[in-house]
């Protein structure tokens, strides 16, 4: 037993000095057999220990010495920059001053042309404005990187202009005045509509209006060529074709004025919405009160030709001897004929009650004429306010500071009152043109019943 725990205990401290050891993982791997092979096994790595430490001491030593002349080293290299940054220094002031010097002396031999250098500048920089925006660049292109150049030439202090780039500048402004009263042709890169490039003819109206195959051009803000999306009425897009097709003489074209600022007035030609476009603006409303109006053409024309028609058989009734009944004059008189016997109050009645019989089917649809000319108005006037209210509501949430936006509004929300006018308006010449008719009508029946019960009257 004693035997048995002396041996736990010999491997228990071997484990615990061993744990306590860097380098001696090895040796504690192997069970201590007894004392002395534990006292062994310490002293063995307490030696590789040692050996270690030595060896590390040795390789700090020498990497400290290394420091050391790195330091001297660096210490050397920032001294030597020091002394070049002084040079460099000093180098650079008496440059300064030279630089100085020649400046003052190219002023003094300058003179005048720094003067009018200046204004070469001014007036070249405005050139390269007008030229970028103007419509002679698309025939003329690339006219604006000799500005570039000249300009940056004269804005420097190591380069002057050659006279030839001066008399070039002078050559590029009168060329921009001769080709801005030329109309001319040439071939040139057209963008349409759904962006596709095409290579065809183009006419030029001074600096005004490019048109290509009869249709207006706008130039981009790459200096490029496209078609309008929106052209203006067929009677320019007539005007322009016949320009392109012209050999000599004169042709009319409608020119835009505004053309070398930008075309402004040709833009608003084009973006004024059209027929069309403004009866769609006027929504809903708009459209009832279009609806209206078709009626009552429609029930105005289809009156009037039933009582066109009723007016000719009335009228060949006039000229006849016996009571046709395909006519209200000639079955009043026929109800005059069935009551010859009778008295002439009571033929008076029978002849009243046979008018009051005609005049329903001679009057009708007149009813309903007037009151569509009387309402047509009123929907206007409510589609008028119901976008007015639209309009400031919109104002009230983005304000009102866009006031083509505000004057667009209100100039929709004013359609329906126009449309409601359309209606109303020609629906008050057709009521009265129907209505004389069935006057006219109703005038012969009276006209003849009366008659006919004087007629009585005189024979008793």
């Amino acid at each position: 037993m004693k035997t048995t725990f002396a041996k736990r205990l010999v491997s228990m401290t071997a484990a615990v000095v061993a744990a306590g050891l860097l380098n001696s993982t090895a040796v504690a791997q192997d069970e201590a057999k007894s004392l002395d092979q534990l006292l062994q096994m310490v002293r063995q790595s307490k030696i590789a220990e040692s050996a270690e430490h030595k060896k590390r001491e040795a390789e700090f030593r020498r990497q400290k010495a290394n420091q050391q002349n790195l330091l001297n080293q660096a210490k050397q290299t920032r001294t030597a920059e020091e002394e070049r940054s002084a040079r460099l220094e000093a180098k650079y002031q008496e440059q300064e001053v030279m630089v100085q010097q020649k400046r003052e002396q190219l002023d003094e031999r300058m003179g005048s042309l720094k003067e009018l250098f200046g204004h070469m500048t001014s007036t070249a920089g405005d050139l390269r404005a007008n030229m970028e925006s103007s419509i002679v660049s698309a025939q003329y292109p690339g006219r604006t990187e000799f500005l570039d150049t000249l300009i940056d030439k004269m804005n420097s202090q190591t380069k002057l202009p050659t006279i030839e780039e001066i008399e070039r500048l002078w050559y590029e402004m009168q060329r921009e005045i001769v080709e801005s009263g030329k109309v001319v042709k040439f071939n040139g890169t057209v963008i349409k509509p759904d962006g596709e490039q095409v290579e065809q003819e183009v006419v030029r109206i001074g600096n005004f209006n490019l048109v290509s195959d009869g249709k207006y051009l706008e130039m981009t803000d790459a200096n490029k060529m496209a078609e309008l999306i929106r052209q203006p009425d067929g009677k320019y897009l007539s005007m322009a074709s016949d320009l392109q097709n012209a050999t000599s003489g004169f042709t009319a074209f409608g020119v835009d004025p505004t053309g070398p600022t930008g075309g402004s007035l040709l833009k608003a030609l084009i973006n004024s919405p059209g027929i069309v476009e403004r009866w769609h603006q006027g929504g809903i409303v708009g459209y009832i009160i279009t609806g209206v109006g078709v009626i009552a053409m429609l029930l105005a024309i289809w009156r009037l030709i039933v009582l066109s028609g009723v007016n000719s058989k009335v009228n060949a009734q006039l000229r006849s001897d016996s009571a046709n009944t395909n006519n209200p004059l000639g079955r009043v008189l026929a109800v005059a004929e069935e009551n010859k016997g009778v008295d002439g109050e009571t033929l008076e009645l029978k002849m009243e009650e046979a008018v009051l019989k005609e005049r329903p089917a001679i009057e009708s649809g007149l009813n309903l004429l007037k009151i569509i000319a009387m309402v047509a108005p009123l929907l206007g006037l409510l589609g008028t306010v119901t976008g007015m209210i639209i309009t400031f509501q919109a104002i009230t949430i983005f304000g009102a500071g866009d006031p083509k936006a505000m004057a667009g509004g209100i100039s929709s929300a004013l359609v329906t009152t126009v449309l409601g006018l359309c209606v109303a308006i020609p629906t008050v010449l057709m009521h009265t043109i129907v209505n004389g008719r069935a006057k006219r009508i109703l005038h012969i029946l009276e006209e003849q019943s009366a008659g006919i019960v004087a007629e009585n009257a005189e024979r008793k």
